[in-house]
């Protein structure tokens, strides 16, 4: 079976400690939260099938530490070239790709990201891709909302995503707690 050696770091961002997971080369495998940690590491697991994927602390910073600290700064477009790598099928790595050309500052509905794939049937399983993203921000599944501009799931949790939107400025300083964008 095949090992893969994955590296964790810890960095508090204004809502939340992130986990960043990068490789041997640096290259972003995921990034999520601490208070999904469990579920997380699950993930990440399933997304590599047939290898055998050890997790350690990082001794070191990765390039992804502080773009995301400039992307929380406002440099929304830090994260842009990252590399990343990640496993996932064929279908799901096409859609993670579609997410990272939504430019910060704009939404698509899961309707709208199939038809940009050239997929328009397939809704839920852009939706199933889309939740199953394991590079939160930098693959910026948070840009996605429902048909009817409403925030829907989010892996980190809706206050987050309401959150990053609004850093965005996608969504105006106060948003009702129904999880309706205003102004749609």
């Amino acid at each position: 079976m095949p090992e893969l050696h994955f590296f964790i770091e810890r960095e508090p961002s204004p809502v939340g400690e992130m986990l960043i997971v990068t490789d041997e080369q640096d290259q972003l495998r995921a990034l999520d939260w601490h208070d999904y940690e469990e579920r997380f590491l699950l993930l990440v697991r399933r997304q590599y099938p047939g290898h055998h994927i050890e997790f350690h602390e990082a001794t070191q910073r990765s390039t992804a530490t502080p773009a995301l600290q400039a992307y929380f700064k406002g440099d929304l477009n830090a994260v842009d070239q990252l590399i990343t790598a990640t496993g996932g099928t064929e279908f799901q790595r096409e859609v993670w790709q579609a997410l990272r050309e939504i430019p910060a500052g704009e939404t698509l509905s899961y309707g709208e990201l199939s038809q940009r794939i050239g997929r328009p049937k397939a809704v839920r399983a852009v939706g199933m891709a889309n939740g199953a993203n394991p590079i939160s921000i930098v693959v910026p599944c948070h840009r996605v909302i429902g048909a009817n501009r409403s925030l829907t799931g989010y892996g980190g949790g809706l206050d987050r995503k309401r959150w990053l939107l609004q850093h965005e400025q996608t969504l105006s300083p106060t948003i009702p707690q129904s999880g309706r964008l205003p102004g749609f």
